[in-house]
């Protein structure tokens, strides 16, 4: 198994490494090393914010061609950032809003970020997986600003049906190693934890943090601010930091 941690993975160090600063680009950001691949890139991003209806047909004829597959009826909105688009997957009619973030940095793989049929993302949100996996099961809703982050071999998956609020922080992978007291904490790399699973028809409230190692259950709720740091049963409803089970859907009282 690949050292997630270190050498040519640290974004860091790709972007500032000596040598060809074109390679460099490729490695960083288009995924490939192929000339032609590089062009093609190039042409769409020349696109990527132009504005109104000329941008979303140009996008809708040029874009699809970049990732590993996309399906029919996908739209992209002004200003969306890609890395590594060869390595991720869109169903078909997903819908990618204003300056969306697709990062599917993890050349372990081909199938890095995986969005199924009728995913909706809002404005600004971000989908990272350096070095990760991140899957969103199909009818996904993603509110804005909310982050889904994967590292260092810690997936998240969320399961098909479920809601996710605005501005939520979703991560697998988002604790460092501290045992050592040596060296810094930022250089003793990520921590495994497992990531995350969402379960099918869950709901997400405004602002809820879900961190690595958790299992949220089918058709559960996260209240609005809840900081979710242990597994969640079925249908139950959670709040807090930490969160706790405040009652169960469909119980009386």
């Amino acid at each position: 198994m690949e050292d997630f941690n270190q050498g040519p993975y640290k974004t860091h160090q790709m972007a500032t490494n000596g040598g060809n600063v074109l390679k460099r680009y490729e490695d960083l950001i288009v995924g490939s090393r192929s000339l032609s691949r590089l062009i093609y890139f190039e042409l769409c991003m020349f696109f990527g914010n132009c504005p109104g209806a000329l941008g979303l047909v140009l996008r809708k004829l040029l874009w699809p061609r970049l990732f590993g597959s996309c399906g029919k009826g996908v739209m992209f909105a002004a200003g969306v950032v890609l890395r590594h688009p060869g390595r991720i997957h869109l169903g078909k009619r997903v819908v990618v809003s204003e300056r969306c973030i697709l990062d599917g940095r993890s050349p372990d793989s081909d199938r890095v970020v995986v969005l199924g049929d009728d995913v909706n993302l809002a404005s600004d949100v971000m989908l990272s997986a350096k070095m990760g996996k991140i899957e969103i099961g199909e009818r996904v809703g993603i509110g804005a600003k909310t982050i889904i982050h994967s590292a260092a071999g810690n997936p998240v998956i969320v399961g098909p049906d479920v809601v996710i609020g605005s501005q939520c922080y979703i991560v697998g992978g988002g604790n460092y190693n501290t045992d050592r007291l040596d060296i810094p904490i930022g250089q003793q790399g990520i921590a495994h934890d497992g990531g995350v699973v969402i379960g099918q028809g869950a709901w997400l409230g405004a602002k809820a943090c879900v961190l690595g190692g958790v299992n949220i259950g089918p058709g559960s709720i996260a209240a609005a601010g809840s900081v979710v740091t242990k597994d969640v049963p079925p249908y139950a409803v959670v709040a807090g930091a930490p969160a706790v089970v405040i009652k169960t859907r469909g119980e009386q009282g």
